[in-house]
């Protein structure tokens, strides 16, 4: 592979869908309400995926550094690990994500929050630094928080609340309770995607003392947690569909449902972990599906 193809392995960027789903549904849902921001939606969007590729760059070097990564690891090939690039390449590397993110994020910020009490900027550009913080803190530093078993509960924030809600708020400078619904359907939902790639995993991790959810809980309970997390994302959007029905269209975000059906029967009955990979890019596509179909609804 030549460079560009190592740092584009390096990026994942299959994990794309899953980081833009919370500022989309965000977006959407100010929209409904004729509160709609171009620029903040894009920089955005720009924000989560510079820091979803931030999480993913710090994850590779994180777990080469520990050994969690290794030939007994079944996910996709880590350039770390690999020796595809060195640790001082990815270092660096790293330190540009976080260089963007917060360009990206003051531009959010800025676009969000013109004319504002200087305590809300401050307020966001603490939740910003934050949001670095804990996406390098995943798998770096002497007791990352991914190794204690942190990692769904920072998920669930970070991709569904903050994500969902603060973007919401930059529309529209409110907030209403009921967002939080929408806001931890989507973060249940990526949960449930760090679910998968923990299950995938749980052999190696145990092994290397990364005490994930799964490996804390078992596997068999893990499947059970999986099929809470999915269902309770669906009620907790139904919940907010009842609340605020002015239209059928509002049902559309029950387009993925099948997705998320066909999700839990193969988690159930899977005995091959290495196959849950594919899993996991069905249950971030469905997620982005569930962000556009639920948001399109209430604009319709």
């Amino acid at each position: 592979m030549n460079t560009i193809q190592i740092w584009l392995r390096a990026f994942r960027l299959r994990t794309l869908p899953l980081a833009v789903s919370a500022t989309t549904l965000g977006s959407l849902v100010a929209h409904a309400e004729n509160r709609f921001r171009w620029g903040v939606f894009i920089f955005g969007t720009l924000t989560t995926v510079f820091l979803q590729i931030l999480s993913n760059l710090a994850n590779d070097y994180g777990d080469a550094r520990k050994g969690t990564d290794n030939k007994h690891r079944l996910g996709p090939l880590r350039v770390t690990q690999s020796g595809m690039v060195s640790h001082r390449q990815i270092q660096w590397m790293i330190a540009l994500f976080v260089l963007l993110s917060l360009v990206s994020g003051s531009m959010l910020i800025w676009f969000g929050l013109r004319g504002d009490h200087m305590m809300l900027y401050a307020l966001f550009f603490l939740l910003g630094f934050s949001a670095i913080f804990a996406a390098i803190k995943y798998t770096i530093g002497k007791r990352p928080y991914g190794y204690v078993g942190f990692g769904d509960i920072m998920v669930f924030i970070y991709f569904g609340i903050l994500g969902v809600a603060g973007t919401y708020f930059l529309h529209t400078h409110s907030l209403h309770p009921t967002i939080l619904l929408p806001a931890s359907s989507v973060g249940l939902f990526s949960a449930g995607v760090l679910n998968l790639n923990n299950l995938r995993d749980h052999e190696n991790d145990a092994m290397n003392g990364k005490n994930t959810l799964v490996v804390r809980m078992g596997v068999p309970w893990a499947k059970i947690y999986h099929v809470i997390l999915l269902l309770t994302a669906l009620v907790l959007a139904v919940i907010y569909t009842i609340l605020h029905f002015e239209s059928y269209y509002q049902l559309i975000f029950l387009l993925p449902v099948p997705l998320l059906i066909s999700d839990i029967n193969r988690v159930i009955n899977n005995t091959v972990p290495l196959e849950l990979n594919r899993e996991l890019k069905r249950l971030a596509v469905a997620t982005l599906l569930f962000s556009i179909s639920f948001g399109i609804g209430l604009v319709l």
